[in-house]
Protein backbone atom coordinates (compact mmCIF):
# COMPACT_ATOMS: atom_id res chain seq x y z
CA UNK A 1 0.00 0.00 0.00
CA UNK A 2 2.78 2.46 0.98
CA UNK A 3 4.93 1.80 -1.83
CA UNK A 4 2.16 1.67 -4.63
CA UNK A 5 0.55 4.88 -3.23
CA UNK A 6 4.02 6.53 -3.57
CA UNK A 7 4.28 5.83 -7.03
CA UNK A 8 0.90 6.20 -8.76
CA UNK A 9 -1.23 7.58 -5.91
CA UNK A 10 -3.49 4.47 -4.63
CA UNK A 11 -2.65 0.81 -3.37
CA UNK A 12 -4.36 -1.95 -4.94
CA UNK A 13 -4.08 -4.22 -8.55
CA UNK A 14 -3.93 -2.60 -11.44
CA UNK A 15 -5.63 -5.18 -13.45
CA UNK A 16 -8.10 -7.39 -13.23
CA UNK A 17 -8.04 -11.62 -12.76
CA UNK A 18 -9.55 -12.36 -15.19
CA UNK A 19 -6.99 -10.31 -18.01
CA UNK A 20 -4.15 -12.55 -16.78
CA UNK A 21 -4.99 -15.01 -19.10
CA UNK A 22 -4.10 -12.48 -22.23
CA UNK A 23 -0.70 -11.63 -20.93
CA UNK A 24 2.51 -12.01 -23.25
CA UNK A 25 4.35 -11.98 -20.64
CA UNK A 26 4.09 -12.54 -16.55
CA UNK A 27 6.85 -11.80 -14.13
CA UNK A 28 5.73 -13.62 -10.42
CA UNK A 29 7.67 -12.57 -7.79
CA UNK A 30 7.43 -13.50 -4.21
CA UNK A 31 4.14 -15.35 -4.62
CA UNK A 32 3.69 -18.82 -4.45
CA UNK A 33 0.55 -18.53 -6.52
CA UNK A 34 -0.62 -21.66 -6.95
CA UNK A 35 -0.76 -22.75 -3.66
CA UNK A 36 -1.44 -19.35 -1.93
CA UNK A 37 -4.05 -17.95 -4.87
CA UNK A 38 -4.55 -20.94 -6.65
CA UNK A 39 -7.70 -19.37 -8.94
CA UNK A 40 -5.16 -16.74 -10.00
CA UNK A 41 -2.62 -19.43 -11.12
CA UNK A 42 -4.99 -21.18 -13.27
CA UNK A 43 -5.12 -18.09 -15.14
CA UNK A 44 -1.35 -17.87 -15.62
CA UNK A 45 -1.36 -21.46 -16.51
CA UNK A 46 -4.44 -20.56 -19.21
CA UNK A 47 -1.73 -17.69 -20.70
CA UNK A 48 1.25 -20.15 -20.74
CA UNK A 49 -0.92 -22.56 -22.78
CA UNK A 50 -1.35 -19.82 -25.16
CA UNK A 51 1.64 -18.96 -25.56
CA UNK A 52 2.65 -16.34 -22.86
CA UNK A 53 6.23 -16.45 -21.25
CA UNK A 54 6.39 -16.58 -17.78
CA UNK A 55 8.79 -15.95 -15.79
CA UNK A 56 9.13 -17.37 -11.76
CA UNK A 57 11.63 -15.54 -9.22
CA UNK A 58 11.99 -17.44 -6.13
CA UNK A 59 14.10 -19.05 -3.50
CA UNK A 60 12.27 -22.44 -3.58
CA UNK A 61 11.23 -24.06 -6.40
CA UNK A 62 7.49 -23.64 -6.16
CA UNK A 63 4.97 -25.42 -8.38
CA UNK A 64 4.21 -22.76 -10.10
CA UNK A 65 8.07 -22.90 -11.68
CA UNK A 66 7.30 -26.40 -13.83
CA UNK A 67 4.58 -23.98 -16.44
CA UNK A 68 8.07 -21.12 -16.43
CA UNK A 69 9.97 -19.95 -19.47
CA UNK A 70 12.52 -18.82 -16.72
CA UNK A 71 13.29 -19.47 -13.23
CA UNK A 72 15.40 -16.86 -11.25
CA UNK A 73 16.30 -18.68 -7.65
CA UNK A 74 17.29 -15.59 -5.65
CA UNK A 75 18.33 -15.39 -2.78
CA UNK A 76 15.87 -14.41 0.08
CA UNK A 77 16.05 -10.69 0.79
CA UNK A 78 17.55 -9.62 -2.86
CA UNK A 79 14.72 -9.00 -4.52
CA UNK A 80 14.99 -5.27 -5.60
CA UNK A 81 18.76 -5.74 -6.51
CA UNK A 82 17.44 -8.67 -8.97
CA UNK A 83 14.87 -6.17 -10.38
CA UNK A 84 17.15 -3.62 -10.59
CA UNK A 85 19.55 -5.30 -12.58
CA UNK A 86 16.75 -6.54 -14.80
CA UNK A 87 16.22 -3.06 -15.35
CA UNK A 88 19.96 -2.04 -15.94
CA UNK A 89 19.27 -4.60 -18.83
CA UNK A 90 17.02 -3.02 -20.23
CA UNK A 91 18.08 0.34 -20.24
CA UNK A 92 21.62 -0.99 -21.76
CA UNK A 93 19.35 -2.82 -24.56
CA UNK A 94 17.45 0.38 -25.27
CA UNK A 95 13.67 -1.48 -24.15
CA UNK A 96 12.45 1.11 -22.38
CA UNK A 97 9.30 2.62 -23.74
CA UNK A 98 10.31 6.24 -24.03
CA UNK A 99 7.12 7.72 -24.98
CA UNK A 100 5.19 6.44 -21.63
CA UNK A 101 8.16 7.60 -19.86
CA UNK A 102 8.14 11.23 -21.14
CA UNK A 103 4.70 11.98 -21.19
CA UNK A 104 3.65 9.91 -17.73
CA UNK A 105 6.01 9.79 -15.59
CA UNK A 106 8.53 12.02 -13.27
CA UNK A 107 12.00 11.75 -11.31
CA UNK A 108 13.77 9.56 -14.84
CA UNK A 109 17.03 10.94 -14.45
CA UNK A 110 17.60 10.46 -10.62
CA UNK A 111 16.33 7.03 -10.92
CA UNK A 112 18.43 6.22 -14.21
CA UNK A 113 21.66 7.41 -12.56
CA UNK A 114 20.50 5.07 -9.67
CA UNK A 115 20.73 2.09 -11.56
CA UNK A 116 24.22 2.40 -12.91
CA UNK A 117 25.96 0.32 -10.36
CA UNK A 118 23.25 -2.84 -10.83
CA UNK A 119 25.00 -4.46 -13.66
CA UNK A 120 23.80 -8.00 -14.16
CA UNK A 121 27.15 -9.36 -13.04
CA UNK A 122 26.69 -7.39 -9.72
CA UNK A 123 22.89 -8.39 -9.76
CA UNK A 124 24.64 -12.21 -9.80
CA UNK A 125 26.74 -11.99 -6.90
CA UNK A 126 24.31 -10.40 -4.73
CA UNK A 127 21.45 -12.24 -5.92
CA UNK A 128 23.20 -15.83 -6.74
CA UNK A 129 21.26 -15.44 -10.54
CA UNK A 130 23.63 -15.83 -13.06
CA UNK A 131 24.04 -12.60 -15.42
CA UNK A 132 23.12 -14.25 -18.05
CA UNK A 133 19.58 -15.59 -17.05
CA UNK A 134 18.89 -11.68 -15.19
CA UNK A 135 19.69 -10.46 -19.39
CA UNK A 136 17.17 -12.71 -20.34
CA UNK A 137 14.31 -12.00 -18.06
CA UNK A 138 14.56 -8.36 -18.99
CA UNK A 139 14.09 -8.64 -22.51
CA UNK A 140 11.15 -11.48 -22.11
CA UNK A 141 9.40 -9.09 -19.98
CA UNK A 142 10.62 -6.04 -22.00
CA UNK A 143 10.00 -7.46 -25.42
CA UNK A 144 5.98 -8.60 -24.48
CA UNK A 145 3.27 -6.27 -25.88
CA UNK A 146 1.34 -6.40 -22.22
CA UNK A 147 3.23 -7.51 -18.82
CA UNK A 148 2.56 -8.00 -15.71
CA UNK A 149 3.94 -8.17 -12.50
CA UNK A 150 2.61 -10.10 -9.85
CA UNK A 151 3.86 -10.13 -6.09
CA UNK A 152 2.58 -10.84 -2.62
CA UNK A 153 3.97 -11.18 1.17
CA UNK A 154 7.38 -12.70 -0.42
CA UNK A 155 8.52 -9.53 -1.38
CA UNK A 156 6.76 -7.25 1.56
CA UNK A 157 7.31 -8.83 4.51
CA UNK A 158 11.06 -7.60 4.50
CA UNK A 159 12.65 -4.56 6.44
CA UNK A 160 12.90 -3.23 2.74
CA UNK A 161 9.78 -4.05 1.74
CA UNK A 162 8.57 -1.24 0.76
CA UNK A 163 11.35 -0.80 -1.47
CA UNK A 164 11.31 -3.71 -2.90
CA UNK A 165 7.41 -2.53 -4.02
CA UNK A 166 8.98 0.61 -5.58
CA UNK A 167 11.31 -1.08 -7.67
CA UNK A 168 8.35 -3.61 -9.07
CA UNK A 169 6.70 -0.21 -9.75
CA UNK A 170 9.74 0.76 -11.21
CA UNK A 171 9.63 -2.06 -13.78
CA UNK A 172 6.30 -1.31 -15.37
CA UNK A 173 6.52 1.99 -15.49
CA UNK A 174 9.91 1.44 -16.87
CA UNK A 175 8.17 -0.63 -20.21
CA UNK A 176 4.98 0.91 -20.45
CA UNK A 177 3.38 -1.73 -18.80
CA UNK A 178 0.82 0.46 -16.91
CA UNK A 179 -3.24 1.92 -17.73
CA UNK A 180 -3.65 -0.88 -20.27
CA UNK A 181 -5.32 -4.12 -20.68
CA UNK A 182 -3.76 -7.85 -19.39
CA UNK A 183 -0.60 -6.18 -18.02
CA UNK A 184 0.11 -3.55 -14.11
CA UNK A 185 1.17 -4.19 -10.78
CA UNK A 186 -1.08 -6.44 -9.30
CA UNK A 187 -0.35 -7.23 -5.82
CA UNK A 188 -1.95 -10.69 -4.66
CA UNK A 189 -3.85 -10.51 -1.01
CA UNK A 190 -2.77 -12.05 1.53
CA UNK A 191 -6.39 -13.15 3.27
CA UNK A 192 -9.66 -12.17 1.87
CA UNK A 193 -11.45 -8.84 2.11
CA UNK A 194 -7.99 -7.03 2.79
CA UNK A 195 -8.82 -4.75 -0.48
CA UNK A 196 -12.12 -4.47 1.57
CA UNK A 197 -10.99 -3.54 5.09
CA UNK A 198 -8.63 -1.33 3.65
CA UNK A 199 -10.68 0.32 1.29
CA UNK A 200 -13.11 0.82 4.12
CA UNK A 201 -10.40 3.14 6.36
CA UNK A 202 -8.66 -0.24 8.55
CA UNK A 203 -5.32 1.76 8.47
CA UNK A 204 -4.05 4.05 11.20
CA UNK A 205 -3.64 7.14 8.66
CA UNK A 206 -6.89 7.36 6.39
CA UNK A 207 -10.74 7.32 6.07
CA UNK A 208 -12.59 5.19 3.71
CA UNK A 209 -11.13 5.29 0.25
CA UNK A 210 -7.37 6.49 1.27
CA UNK A 211 -8.39 9.77 2.63
CA UNK A 212 -5.86 11.11 4.45
CA UNK A 213 -6.74 11.74 8.17
CA UNK A 214 -3.96 14.13 8.82
CA UNK A 215 -5.36 16.77 5.59
CA UNK A 216 -7.29 19.46 6.75
CA UNK A 217 -10.16 19.32 4.43
CA UNK A 218 -10.77 15.53 4.35
CA UNK A 219 -10.84 15.91 8.36
CA UNK A 220 -13.21 18.67 8.26
CA UNK A 221 -15.26 17.18 5.55
CA UNK A 222 -15.68 13.72 7.60
CA UNK A 223 -16.48 16.06 10.67
CA UNK A 224 -19.34 17.42 9.07
CA UNK A 225 -20.58 14.18 7.95
CA UNK A 226 -20.59 11.99 11.17
CA UNK A 227 -21.37 15.23 13.40
CA UNK A 228 -17.75 14.72 15.42
CA UNK A 229 -14.44 16.19 16.20
CA UNK A 230 -12.32 13.84 14.91
CA UNK A 231 -8.85 13.80 15.39
CA UNK A 232 -5.63 14.61 12.53
CA UNK A 233 -3.09 12.48 14.39
CA UNK A 234 -1.85 9.23 12.28
CA UNK A 235 -2.38 6.13 14.98
CA UNK A 236 -0.29 3.11 15.48
CA UNK A 237 0.20 0.74 12.57
CA UNK A 238 0.26 -3.13 14.21
CA UNK A 239 3.44 -3.86 14.77
CA UNK A 240 4.41 -0.41 16.43
CA UNK A 241 1.37 -1.64 19.14
CA UNK A 242 3.83 -4.08 20.12
CA UNK A 243 6.59 -1.77 21.98
CA UNK A 244 4.17 0.38 22.91
CA UNK A 245 1.75 -2.13 24.58
CA UNK A 246 5.55 -2.54 26.64
CA UNK A 247 6.25 0.91 27.33
CA UNK A 248 2.96 1.42 28.99
CA UNK A 249 1.84 3.61 26.35
CA UNK A 250 -0.76 1.53 24.92
CA UNK A 251 -3.20 0.03 27.61
CA UNK A 252 -5.79 -1.55 26.07
CA UNK A 253 -6.42 -3.23 22.76
CA UNK A 254 -9.68 -4.91 20.80
CA UNK A 255 -8.43 -7.36 18.64
CA UNK A 256 -11.12 -8.20 15.84
CA UNK A 257 -10.68 -11.30 13.37
CA UNK A 258 -7.17 -11.42 13.97
CA UNK A 259 -4.86 -13.99 15.93
CA UNK A 260 -1.03 -11.91 16.89
CA UNK A 261 -0.43 -13.75 19.11
CA UNK A 262 0.75 -16.18 16.18
CA UNK A 263 1.06 -14.29 13.83
CA UNK A 264 3.20 -11.99 14.72
CA UNK A 265 6.97 -12.34 14.00
CA UNK A 266 8.96 -13.15 17.38
CA UNK A 267 6.14 -13.73 19.06
CA UNK A 268 7.01 -14.93 22.59
CA UNK A 269 7.96 -10.92 22.65
CA UNK A 270 4.12 -9.93 20.78
CA UNK A 271 2.90 -12.54 23.93
CA UNK A 272 4.60 -10.61 26.85
CA UNK A 273 3.48 -7.12 25.09
CA UNK A 274 -0.24 -8.61 25.51
CA UNK A 275 0.09 -10.04 28.77
CA UNK A 276 1.23 -6.33 29.63
CA UNK A 277 -2.08 -4.63 29.11
CA UNK A 278 -4.70 -3.56 31.16
CA UNK A 279 -7.20 -4.98 29.06
CA UNK A 280 -7.49 -6.88 26.04
CA UNK A 281 -10.22 -7.80 24.15
CA UNK A 282 -10.66 -10.24 21.33
CA UNK A 283 -13.56 -11.18 19.05
CA UNK A 284 -13.13 -13.99 17.03
CA UNK A 285 -15.23 -17.38 15.97
CA UNK A 286 -12.96 -19.71 18.05
CA UNK A 287 -10.67 -19.42 21.27
CA UNK A 288 -7.57 -18.69 19.50
CA UNK A 289 -4.20 -18.36 21.08
CA UNK A 290 -4.86 -14.65 21.27
CA UNK A 291 -8.00 -15.45 22.47
CA UNK A 292 -6.65 -17.03 25.56
CA UNK A 293 -5.34 -14.31 26.21
CA UNK A 294 -8.28 -11.84 26.71
CA UNK A 295 -9.86 -10.54 29.68
CA UNK A 296 -13.15 -10.76 27.17
CA UNK A 297 -13.69 -12.39 24.90
CA UNK A 298 -16.99 -11.73 22.10
CA UNK A 299 -17.99 -14.50 19.57
CA UNK A 300 -18.54 -13.40 16.27
CA UNK A 301 -19.84 -14.68 13.60
CA UNK A 302 -18.29 -16.29 10.48
CA UNK A 303 -18.75 -15.01 6.60
CA UNK A 304 -21.50 -17.30 6.20
CA UNK A 305 -23.33 -15.71 9.05
CA UNK A 306 -23.57 -12.51 8.10
CA UNK A 307 -24.91 -9.70 5.05
CA UNK A 308 -22.21 -7.12 3.79
CA UNK A 309 -19.82 -6.71 0.85
CA UNK A 310 -16.05 -8.20 0.26
CA UNK A 311 -13.64 -6.48 -2.18
CA UNK A 312 -10.90 -8.64 -3.07
CA UNK A 313 -7.36 -7.93 -4.63
CA UNK A 314 -8.95 -6.76 -8.03
CA UNK A 315 -10.56 -4.28 -6.86
CA UNK A 316 -14.03 -5.89 -7.24
CA UNK A 317 -17.04 -5.43 -4.48
CA UNK A 318 -19.05 -7.93 -4.40
CA UNK A 319 -22.44 -9.41 -1.94
CA UNK A 320 -22.13 -11.31 0.85
CA UNK A 321 -25.56 -12.90 2.23
CA UNK A 322 -26.05 -14.69 5.63
CA UNK A 323 -26.72 -18.47 5.00
CA UNK A 324 -26.33 -20.04 8.17
CA UNK A 325 -27.59 -18.65 11.55
CA UNK A 326 -24.61 -18.14 14.05
CA UNK A 327 -23.76 -21.08 16.89
CA UNK A 328 -25.09 -20.43 20.64
CA UNK A 329 -24.62 -16.89 21.79
CA UNK A 330 -22.45 -15.74 18.71
CA UNK A 331 -23.33 -12.64 16.91
CA UNK A 332 -22.50 -10.92 13.33
CA UNK A 333 -19.19 -8.58 14.02
CA UNK A 334 -21.57 -5.50 12.95
CA UNK A 335 -24.07 -6.32 15.33
CA UNK A 336 -21.67 -6.53 18.10
CA UNK A 337 -19.58 -3.26 17.29
CA UNK A 338 -22.69 -1.53 16.90
CA UNK A 339 -23.97 -2.69 20.62
CA UNK A 340 -20.07 -1.72 22.11
CA UNK A 341 -20.04 1.97 20.50
CA UNK A 342 -23.68 2.02 21.59
CA UNK A 343 -22.75 1.87 25.34
CA UNK A 344 -19.67 4.68 24.56
CA UNK A 345 -21.30 7.21 23.11
CA UNK A 346 -24.86 6.92 25.17
CA UNK A 347 -25.85 10.20 23.84
CA UNK A 348 -27.39 10.90 20.45
CA UNK A 349 -26.49 7.49 19.15
CA UNK A 350 -29.01 5.90 16.84
CA UNK A 351 -31.44 3.32 18.23
CA UNK A 352 -31.66 1.28 15.31
CA UNK A 353 -30.24 -1.45 14.17
CA UNK A 354 -27.08 -1.24 12.09
CA UNK A 355 -27.50 -1.66 8.57
CA UNK A 356 -25.11 -2.55 6.43
CA UNK A 357 -26.63 -1.19 2.89
CA UNK A 358 -26.96 1.70 4.77
CA UNK A 359 -23.55 1.70 5.98
CA UNK A 360 -22.21 1.26 2.69
CA UNK A 361 -23.82 3.84 1.86
CA UNK A 362 -22.58 6.40 3.33
CA UNK A 363 -18.92 5.46 2.85
CA UNK A 364 -20.48 6.14 -1.25
CA UNK A 365 -21.65 9.50 -0.44
CA UNK A 366 -17.78 9.64 1.15
CA UNK A 367 -15.26 8.52 -1.39
CA UNK A 368 -16.31 9.17 -5.08
CA UNK A 369 -14.52 5.93 -5.94
CA UNK A 370 -17.86 3.92 -4.81
CA UNK A 371 -20.00 6.81 -5.44
CA UNK A 372 -21.65 4.48 -8.14
CA UNK A 373 -21.61 1.34 -6.20
CA UNK A 374 -24.98 0.41 -4.13
CA UNK A 375 -26.60 -2.57 -2.49
CA UNK A 376 -28.78 -2.24 -5.59
CA UNK A 377 -26.71 -2.56 -8.11
CA UNK A 378 -24.74 -5.66 -6.47
CA UNK A 379 -27.71 -7.39 -6.04
CA UNK A 380 -27.10 -7.97 -9.46
CA UNK A 381 -23.48 -7.78 -10.52
CA UNK A 382 -20.62 -6.92 -8.42
CA UNK A 383 -18.54 -4.34 -9.67
CA UNK A 384 -15.02 -3.01 -9.54
CA UNK A 385 -14.25 0.85 -8.23
CA UNK A 386 -13.39 3.11 -9.32
CA UNK A 387 -17.33 2.98 -10.24
CA UNK A 388 -17.83 6.95 -10.26
CA UNK A 389 -21.23 7.33 -11.19
CA UNK A 390 -24.45 4.70 -11.16
CA UNK A 391 -24.30 4.24 -14.89
CA UNK A 392 -20.53 3.63 -14.60
CA UNK A 393 -19.83 -0.16 -15.40
CA UNK A 394 -16.53 -0.48 -13.24
CA UNK A 395 -12.77 -0.16 -14.06
CA UNK A 396 -11.02 -3.11 -15.14
CA UNK A 397 -7.94 -1.48 -15.08
CA UNK A 398 -6.62 1.89 -13.64
CA UNK A 399 -4.99 4.51 -14.90
CA UNK A 400 -5.44 4.59 -18.77
CA UNK A 401 -5.41 8.45 -18.87
CA UNK A 402 -3.80 9.97 -15.27
CA UNK A 403 -2.53 8.73 -12.25
CA UNK A 404 -3.77 9.70 -8.80
CA UNK A 405 -0.93 11.73 -8.06
CA UNK A 406 -0.81 15.37 -8.30
CA UNK A 407 0.43 16.44 -11.48
CA UNK A 408 -0.95 13.71 -12.77
CA UNK A 409 2.33 11.71 -13.48
CA UNK A 410 3.85 8.26 -11.92
CA UNK A 411 6.85 8.57 -10.15
CA UNK A 412 10.00 6.60 -10.54
CA UNK A 413 11.99 6.23 -6.91
CA UNK A 414 15.76 5.42 -6.66
CA UNK A 415 15.83 1.62 -4.85
CA UNK A 416 19.26 1.27 -3.21
CA UNK A 417 20.39 -2.22 -1.64
CA UNK A 418 19.74 -2.66 1.74
CA UNK A 419 20.67 -6.18 2.99
CA UNK A 420 18.31 -8.31 5.40
CA UNK A 421 18.71 -7.20 9.03
CA UNK A 422 19.63 -10.61 10.13
CA UNK A 423 21.81 -12.59 8.07
CA UNK A 424 23.38 -15.62 8.65
CA UNK A 425 26.41 -15.88 11.06
CA UNK A 426 28.60 -18.92 12.37
CA UNK A 427 26.28 -19.55 15.12
CA UNK A 428 22.62 -19.33 13.29
CA UNK A 429 24.49 -20.57 9.48
CA UNK A 430 20.58 -21.08 7.81
CA UNK A 431 18.30 -18.65 6.37
CA UNK A 432 14.81 -19.85 7.65
CA UNK A 433 12.05 -18.44 5.61
CA UNK A 434 8.17 -19.21 6.26
CA UNK A 435 5.17 -19.09 4.35
CA UNK A 436 1.91 -21.15 3.89
CA UNK A 437 1.00 -24.26 2.03
CA UNK A 438 -1.48 -25.41 0.20
CA UNK A 439 -3.87 -27.35 2.49
CA UNK A 440 -3.80 -24.68 5.56
CA UNK A 441 -4.04 -21.07 5.85
CA UNK A 442 -2.88 -18.46 7.94
CA UNK A 443 -2.88 -19.40 12.17
CA UNK A 444 -5.02 -22.58 11.14
CA UNK A 445 -7.71 -20.65 13.20
CA UNK A 446 -10.07 -22.69 10.81
CA UNK A 447 -8.79 -24.67 8.65
CA UNK A 448 -7.26 -26.98 11.26
CA UNK A 449 -10.33 -28.01 12.79
CA UNK A 450 -11.53 -29.12 8.82
CA UNK A 451 -10.80 -32.94 9.99
CA UNK A 452 -10.11 -33.43 5.65
CA UNK A 453 -7.42 -30.97 5.29
CA UNK A 454 -5.74 -31.56 8.93
CA UNK A 455 -5.29 -35.05 7.69
CA UNK A 456 -3.62 -34.31 4.30
CA UNK A 457 -1.41 -32.07 5.88
CA UNK A 458 -1.44 -32.81 9.85
CA UNK A 459 2.04 -32.02 11.26
CA UNK A 460 4.78 -29.07 11.15
CA UNK A 461 7.38 -29.51 8.96
CA UNK A 462 10.89 -28.02 8.40
CA UNK A 463 11.90 -28.17 4.40
CA UNK A 464 15.53 -28.66 4.25
CA UNK A 465 18.01 -28.99 1.12
CA UNK A 466 19.34 -32.58 0.43
CA UNK A 467 23.15 -30.94 1.24
CA UNK A 468 22.18 -29.79 3.82
CA UNK A 469 20.87 -33.02 5.32
CA UNK A 470 23.93 -34.98 4.18
CA UNK A 471 26.32 -32.31 6.32
CA UNK A 472 24.13 -32.74 9.52
CA UNK A 473 23.44 -36.56 9.39
CA UNK A 474 19.65 -35.75 8.64
CA UNK A 475 17.20 -38.43 7.41
CA UNK A 476 13.91 -37.27 5.48
CA UNK A 477 11.10 -37.42 8.75
CA UNK A 478 13.74 -37.31 11.64
CA UNK A 479 12.96 -34.63 14.36
CA UNK A 480 14.69 -31.51 14.92
CA UNK A 481 15.54 -28.98 16.84
CA UNK A 482 15.36 -25.53 14.67
CA UNK A 483 16.28 -22.65 16.65
CA UNK A 484 17.13 -19.03 16.49
CA UNK A 485 18.00 -15.54 18.83
CA UNK A 486 14.38 -15.30 19.86
CA UNK A 487 13.36 -18.75 20.94
CA UNK A 488 13.65 -22.82 19.40
CA UNK A 489 11.08 -25.33 18.25
CA UNK A 490 11.38 -28.72 17.31
CA UNK A 491 9.49 -30.44 14.42
CA UNK A 492 10.02 -33.01 11.83
CA UNK A 493 12.60 -32.68 8.86
CA UNK A 494 11.42 -32.38 5.06
CA UNK A 495 14.73 -33.26 2.85
CA UNK A 496 13.80 -31.85 -0.54
CA UNK A 497 15.71 -29.28 -3.57
CA UNK A 498 12.58 -27.17 -3.27
CA UNK A 499 14.32 -25.10 -0.97
CA UNK A 500 18.42 -24.13 -2.07
CA UNK A 501 21.22 -25.04 0.13
CA UNK A 502 22.12 -22.64 3.41
CA UNK A 503 17.87 -21.86 3.03
CA UNK A 504 15.19 -23.63 5.18
CA UNK A 505 11.43 -23.36 5.07
CA UNK A 506 8.84 -23.76 7.74
CA UNK A 507 4.75 -22.66 7.71
CA UNK A 508 3.48 -20.45 10.17
CA UNK A 509 0.22 -22.95 10.29
CA UNK A 510 0.97 -24.97 13.79
CA UNK A 511 0.71 -23.93 16.91
CA UNK A 512 2.55 -27.07 18.16
CA UNK A 513 5.49 -25.51 16.28
CA UNK A 514 5.07 -21.96 15.61
CA UNK A 515 7.52 -20.91 13.35
CA UNK A 516 6.79 -17.29 14.08
CA UNK A 517 8.46 -17.89 17.76
CA UNK A 518 11.97 -18.04 15.62
CA UNK A 519 11.17 -15.05 13.31
CA UNK A 520 12.46 -11.43 13.37
CA UNK A 521 10.19 -8.17 14.51
CA UNK A 522 12.98 -5.48 12.47
CA UNK A 523 10.90 -3.32 11.00
CA UNK A 524 9.99 -1.68 7.17
CA UNK A 525 10.69 1.95 8.12
CA UNK A 526 7.90 3.39 5.97
CA UNK A 527 5.12 0.75 6.28
CA UNK A 528 6.34 -0.97 9.71
CA UNK A 529 6.13 -4.29 8.26
CA UNK A 530 7.69 -6.77 9.94
CA UNK A 531 10.82 -9.33 8.55
CA UNK A 532 8.80 -12.39 8.36
CA UNK A 533 10.62 -13.92 5.69
CA UNK A 534 14.46 -13.66 6.27
CA UNK A 535 16.18 -14.42 9.98
CA UNK A 536 19.31 -16.40 11.02
CA UNK A 537 18.89 -19.94 12.29
CA UNK A 538 20.72 -23.22 13.73
CA UNK A 539 19.36 -26.95 13.28
CA UNK A 540 20.21 -29.11 15.39
CA UNK A 541 19.22 -32.78 15.72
Amino acid sequence: MAGLAAKFGSGSMTNSVAEIADNEAIFVIGSNTTENHPIIALRMKEAVAKGAQLVVADPRKIPLVKFATLWLRHRPGTDATLLNSIMNVILAEGLEDREFIENRTEGYEEFVKSLEPFTPEYGEEITGVPAEDIKKAAVIYASAGCAGIYYAMGITQHSMGTNNVLAVGNLAMLTGNLGKKSCGVNPLRGQNNVQGACDMGGLPNVYPGYQKVDNPEIQKKFEEAWGRPLSGKVGLAATEMTGAMLSGELKGLYVYGENPAMSDPNTTHSVKAFESLDFLVVQDIFMTETARLADVVLPGGSFAEKDGTFTCSERRVQRVRKAVNSPGEAKTDLAIIDQVYKRIDREGAPAEVADPAEIFAEAASLWPGIAGISYERLEKESLKWPCPAEDHPGTDYLFAETFNREGGKALFSVVPFVASDELPDKEYPYVLTTGRELFHYHTGTMTRRSKGLDKVAPEPFVELNPSDADVLGISDGEKLTVSSRRGKIRLKARVSSIVPANVVFIPFHYSEAAANLLTSDAMDPVCKIMEAKVCAVQLEK
